[in-house]
């Protein structure tokens, strides 16, 4: 397999030679951690002994550059011989061919010694500034291999570390070089699964990496856009599951946007009679049914029932047992497909009218005087023209309406025949009604001199005011109340400033407190203060009405007790502290103009079927449940995902696999009920070896990190971070113990497809959630938890572990991102350049030593003295350099759900301290470890399970 691009030099072996050798092995991945412990260095939980980087011999066939070779389970890195005088650990290396693994056939290797470590040549990593001449010889590329790292004889484990004095101990250093690298996993991904269609129609297939630009071609199971899984491979009975302790989880994001060259789901309307179901278990019409019978009756993939095929929907089968018309029908065909529902899948037996929208701002004193409301007007009078509507119609059916408040409430009668808008206030917040029908929601083009009137009207209005205080409650409730006589569902856009502390129903009091910080009492700040939002969230979602909650606070504002009815209707939360006009307005109307116009579908009901032997048991999300197994939610866009957690209830068989639906039921914007239904078929397996060769990491820290999350809802923060490193503990003994081959206790061995979870667990681990730094506040940590919780696997994937790029050295005449780096300091050099996005932030660090023409380029000033602190966006310059870097700004704020914040950060400046906070490989100031130090202390905890 040619090697296309030049990649980083890697402890694992090359890629197998042939897809039979991938499919009869577990490819893992050994890394030799000495078994002697070293000290901790200091101010760390746990101490790393960091074995040296010797170059071992080339192996037959190979130059000494190459990469080791492949064995059937891993590569094991060649242990360094020892300087140290005393008794070897382990056979002496003599010749290169060691005796054959136990049930293994020979293979060209090393012997195993005790303390096999990290034995690996130092390549270069792509684009980096300089600091390692040179690429590792591949055999295909010209061009002497690097000279070996020679390695002072000191930082060689001795096997007699234990015995020495501690002030005698020496240190060891593990090359970061030598463990897996999320970029080269990303990268070898990339050139892998890139070029050709993903095509769905086989059982089982582990779909390319979420960082992967790939096309889907349905062909009978859902898109990995809409779900994601854990494991594509699922053990077939519940005590291998326990065993392996890996979870089975899928993150579904059942109205996901595709790429425009990917189909739509097709709609199909089955008329009066409505989809065809199963008689017992409900399930709808699938690729997997079995029609049998000549095709009159079809038995259950789900249940095994057997049904009458309804006349309607009769046709013969052909000599293979598929109907005839199975290409002509989405639902026989195809794993995602939308049908008309008839009226008994709607409320009271009766179809829906179309939503509606309401826009509620607040107008106290902190948002008038920052500018915000007329902002927020302004925008108001040009977006209503871009609100959501079916593919064909010529303008939106949603309607819209107006309310501003403070203590107070103002509606607004924005009638078609009135001149002039009128203003009618409701003063009695504890007894919160909607003091107009007629002319409050209305058509956005009947309407508009009249709404156009009152947009100018507002900021002048409250411009002399003098109100702080704001009541928050009763404005959800005013517009529950609003959508209740429209009799209709719809959305709330709430903006909002501060504390709601004026009298009214559900008056929120400061109770932040740093000091609960580690103590058992923590979880309170994650917990509402009161339950009145829980109830008037089950009322919301009863009606349909979404909140979506646009948050400015100069202070603390409990996002954690305010966030409630958004979070349970499924809506959104946006949060801009210490909002400024010129540096938030950008941001802000970004979002506000995509939350506007994304695509959602109101009143939705959401329930997964799953095939005898695993059902449906936990969920994740943005929703409400009032049963077990309905997910409920006001509003669900098209960034909002749902996560579910299998477990068994019987035993499953490798011959039938294991099924999924995922059936959606919900109004569209143009008032229609539909029926959305997303089917996946998995493999099942019960060998152990199986499961981990099938496992997605990137789904499975979506699934930790949100089972985390909400773990800190009812437990102190140190029980959760425990529970998950012993998870994850468990999950790699299980691989050590029971997949791979033989081998001494001191090597840590990785499962192929898992060897990024010690470094992306860290990376949750060390979240501001888990473990908040000093800058940290209550609610940013709330804001946060909320928002991973409905996040899916690309945005997780990018917000644990940042994207981080080297501006200097994108190419200005191609449309391709520069080859990223890895997340830590000792990769970045004074003289570049580097771009760090996380979904939510886009830092541009500058080094001191940029050349001064790239600083003029960039910025249009002469020297990094020059460059102002805390610029929030970059001059629109003329010249190649500035045109490609803004480019690849504009490009990653395309690919993401939320317009990032562009934040200049000069090497050695304060704001520094907040950059090197997403540089994750390295220890965090809040006492996170280093990725190294975390792979030891992980290393540790398996050996401990292991003995």
């Amino acid at each position: 397999m040619p090697v296309t691009q030049t990649p980083t030099f890697q402890q694992y072996g090359p890629p197998p030679a042939s897809v039979q050798q991938l499919t009869n092995h577990m490819a893992g991945m050994a890394i030799g951690i000495t078994a002697a412990s070293a000290p901790p260095p200091a101010g760390l939980g746990y101490g790393a002994p960091r074995p040296p980087t010797m170059p071992g011999p080339p192996l037959p066939g190979q130059t000494a550059a190459g990469p080791p070779a492949s064995q059937p389970n891993h590569v094991f890195s060649p242990p360094p011989p020892s300087p140290m005088s005393g008794p070897q650990p382990g056979p002496p290396m003599s010749g290169l061919h060691g005796p054959p693994l136990p049930t293994h056939p020979p293979q060209p290797g090393y012997q195993m010694q005790q303390n096999g470590s990290f034995g690996q040549v130092r390549g270069s990593q792509p684009n980096y500034g300089g600091a390692y001449p040179g690429t590792p010889n591949y055999g295909s590329q010209s061009g002497p291999p690097p000279p070996p790292k020679r390695l002072d004889p000191d930082s060689i484990p001795s096997p007699q570390l234990n015995e020495l004095p501690p002030q005698q101990k020496p240190r060891h250093r593990i090359d970061p070089d030598a463990i897996p690298s999320p970029i080269q996993v990303i990268e070898d991904d990339r050139n892998n699964c890139g070029s050709e269609p993903f095509v769905t129609g086989v059982r089982g297939q582990v779909p390319p990496l979420v960082t992967t630009d790939f096309l889907v071609k349905d062909q009978g199971n859902a898109s990995p856009r809409y779900i994601r899984c854990t494991s594509y491979n699922i053990p077939c009975t519940s005590d291998m599951a326990k065993q392996s302790q890996v979870p089975l989880a899928a993150v579904i994001k059942p109205l996901a946007t595709l790429r425009p060259e990917e189909t739509l789901p097709y709609l199909v309307d089955h008329g009066e009679s409505g989809p065809v179901r199963c008689n017992r278990c409900k399930a709808y019409m699938c690729p997997f049914m079995q029609f049998i019978e000549g095709g009159r009756r079809f038995q259950c993939c789900f249940c095994s029932c057997v049904t009458e095929v309804p006349p309607h929907y009769f046709q013969h089968l052909d000599h293979t047992g598929k109907r005839v018309d199975f290409y002509d029908r989405p639902e026989l065909s195809l794993g995602s497909y939308e049908f008309l529902a008839t009226v008994d899948y709607c409320k009271n037996n009766k179809f829906p009218s179309p939503p509606a929208f309401i826009f509620m701002v607040d107008v106290s004193y902190n948002a008038v005087k920052s500018g915000l409301v007329r902002l927020i007007c302004e925008e108001l009078k040009s977006l209503l023209d871009y609100l959501p509507r079916e593919g064909n119609m010529e303008e939106s059916a949603i309607r819209v309406g107006f309310v501003t408040y403070n203590k107070v409430l103002h509606f607004y009668n924005v009638k078609s025949s009135l001149a002039q808008p009128q203003m009618m206030v409701v003063s009695d917040v504890a007894d919160m009604f909607v003091p107009l029908l007629d002319g409050f929601l209305v058509n956005v083009n009947e309407s508009r001199t009249v709404i156009a009137s009152l947009l100018d009207q507002i900021p002048e209005m409250f411009a002399d005011t003098r109100e702080t205080e704001t009541v928050f409650a009763p404005v959800i409730q005013a517009g529950l109340e609003a959508l209740k006589a429209a009799e209709c569902a719809g959305k709330l856009f709430i903006f909002h400033t501060s504390l709601p502390i004026a009298e009214a129903p559900g008056k929120l009091k400061n109770r932040d407190d740093k000091k609960l910080i580690n103590t058992d009492k923590e979880k309170t700040l994650f917990q509402p203060q009161t339950s009145f939002y829980n109830n008037l969230a089950k009322d919301c979602v009863t009606q349909g009405c979404c909140v979506d909650l646009f948050l400015f606070p100069n202070q603390y504002l409990d996002v954690a007790t305010l966030g409630v009815v958004t979070y349970q209707t499924g809506g959104s939360i946006y949060k801009y502290a210490y909002f400024q006009l010129e540096t938030d307005q950008d941001r802000f109307l970004n979002d506000l103009r995509r939350d506007v116009q994304k695509e959602v579908g109101f009143d939705a009901v959401m329930r997964v079927r799953t095939s005898t032997g695993i059902r449906a048991t936990d969920f994740f999300g943005a929703f409400y449940m009032s049963n077990t197994t309905d997910v409920e939610m006001a509003g669900l866009d098209c960034d909002k995902t749902i996560t579910v957690e299998f477990k068994h209830d019987d035993k499953l068989s490798e011959d039938s696999g294991a099924l999924l639906q995922c059936a959606l039921l919900y109004t569209s914007c143009a008032g229609q009920r539909r029926l959305r239904i997303h089917n996946l078929s998995l493999n099942c397996c019960t060998q152990l070896a199986d499961l981990y060769r099938n496992c997605e990491t990137d789904t499975l820290i979506n699934y930790l990190a949100k089972y985390a999350y909400r773990g800190v809802l009812s437990s102190p923060v140190k029980a959760v971070r425990d529970a998950l490193i012993n998870q994850c503990a468990q999950i790699l003994a299980c691989y050590r113990k029971n997949c791979a081959s033989p081998s001494s206790a001191g090597q840590l061995i990785l499962p192929e497809c898992m060897k990024l979870l010690p470094v992306y667990l860290n990376c949750v681990l060390k979240s501001d959630v888990l473990q908040p730094g000093l800058e940290v506040t209550t609610d940013d940590r709330a804001y946060i938890r909320q928002l991973v919780t409905s996040m899916d696997v690309a945005e997780t994937n990018v917000f644990f572990y940042p994207r981080l790029l080297p501006l200097t050295k994108a190419d200005v005449d191609s449309d391709s991102l520069p080859a990223a780096i890895r997340n830590s300091e000792e990769r970045l050099s004074k003289g570049d350049i580097y771009l760090l996005e996380n979904g939510l932030n886009i830092f541009v660090w500058v080094g001191v030593n940029v050349q001064q023409g790239l600083i003029q380029n960039l910025f249009g000033v002469s020297s990094f003295s020059q460059i102002s602190n805390g610029l929030s966006t970059l001059p629109i310059l003329e010249n190649p350099f500035s045109k490609k870097v803004r480019s690849i700004i504009d490009m990653l704020q395309m690919q993401r759900s939320r317009y990032m914040k562009l934040i200049i950060v000069k090497q050695e400046d304060k704001l520094e301290m907040l950059f090197k906070h997403f540089l994750v490989e390295d220890k965090s100031l809040s006492g996170g470890a280093s990725y190294v130090d975390f792979l030891c202390h992980m290393h540790k905890e398996i050996r401990q399970l292991l003995s």
